[in-house]
């Protein structure tokens, strides 16, 4: 099931704590930065009712600590149950999804952290390929999901190809299989379609997944297509998955030059969720129906757990969401 006695949790597994980059003057946030602070203030209280919160603070480019965080691999034996052993700290290379933005900051920040003590187990450095927490899903048990549209994208990892790359993943990440899903893109999304925006594993075999009924919209192809690609999956026992279908949030779009004026449309997306101790925090857009509807689905998906709805609606101006903001550490990372 797993490899060398590590293994990627599932995010609903028990946590020692979750990152905030807090935002800053010198970040893409400044135009808004108060409106986004408060925010970050909600998200930091729901997290702290609950488990540690490690806020890194300037410098940094961006605050995006899905994607510059560490991933984190737990002990286990060959039952899959955890050990008395020190995580694995898995320090990839962030690269502004694929040198799209500065990123040299957000790049040392595992680094500084370490060093500092803010985090306890095994550093390992992978700053030779470029992986973002964003674009995988772990179900705790050996798969991992990635999106062939990311991973495969420009400036990322070439001249590795589909096969090498998921070579690499195995070995990095400890899995036996990974499974691409080559379908399904939201517009405005900078980070070239990762998976937390699109399909989210949950507990006993379950995908949560964005999807979209109006023929008009520009999603509808797309994520028809990827809906079919997922209903032909099957668990490493050879069964369907329990399927979930998120609603896909009315069309939200960013100011243009002059008022009135209708900017770039945002890709805002309920599967943005995080999962934390006893909750999951649901990225909210202003529009109470199907807001409530997704956050009905999620709590399908985890029952037993507090659905915290938190407005994202400053935090999607800069083309990201809930989950983006934050990073999850399991047992035994953040000792507060």
């Amino acid at each position: 099931m797993t490899q060398n006695n590590y293994r990627l949790p599932a995010e609903w597994e028990s946590q020692s704590g979750v990152q905030l980059t807090w935002p800053h003057e010198q970040t893409d946030w400044k135009p808004i930065l108060t409106e986004v602070t408060d925010t970050y203030m909600v998200m930091a209280l729901e997290i702290r009712k609950r488990e540690s919160l490690l806020i890194a603070g300037p410098p940094s480019n961006d605050t995006w600590a899905r994607d510059h965080g560490f991933i984190t691999l737990v002990p286990c034996n060959t039952d899959g149950n955890n050990m008395d052993n020190e995580p694995l700290l898995l320090d990839f290379c962030f690269n502004g999804w694929g040198q799209k933005f500065a990123s040299e900051l957000d790049n040392a920040l595992n680094r500084r952290l370490y060093e500092q003590g803010a985090v306890k187990g095994i550093y390992t450095d992978h700053l030779d390929f470029v992986l973002e927490g964003g674009s995988i899903e772990s179900d705790g048990q050996g798969t991992v999901f990635t999106t062939s549209s990311c991973l495969l994208a420009p400036h990322r990892n070439q001249p590795l190809g589909k096969e090498q790359i998921e070579d690499r993943l195995k070995s990095a990440l400890h899995a036996e299989r990974v499974v691409w899903i080559d379908y399904g893109k939201l517009i405005g999304d900078d980070t070239d379609g990762h998976i937390d925006t699109l399909v989210r594993i949950a507990p006993d075999n379950t995908l949560l997944y964005t999807g979209c009924d109006d023929i008009n919209d520009g999603h509808y192809a797309e994520l028809k297509l990827m809906e079919e690609q997922i209903h032909t999956f099957r668990t490493t026992d050879d069964h369907p998955y329990r399927l979930l279908r998120l609603p896909l949030p009315r069309p939200i779009y960013e100011a243009g030059e002059t008022d009135g004026e209708r900017g770039e449309r945002l890709p805002a997306t309920y599967a943005n969720f995080l999962v934390i101790n006893g909750a999951v925090l649901c990225p909210t857009y202003d529009q109470p129906d199907l807001d409530h509807e997704a956050m009905n689905i999620i709590g399908k998906a985890f029952p037993g757990r507090d659905i915290v709805g938190i407005d994202c609606c400053q935090l999607i101006r800069q083309h990201g969401s809930l989950h983006c903001c934050t990073m999850q550490f399991p047992i035994g990372v953040i000792e507060i």
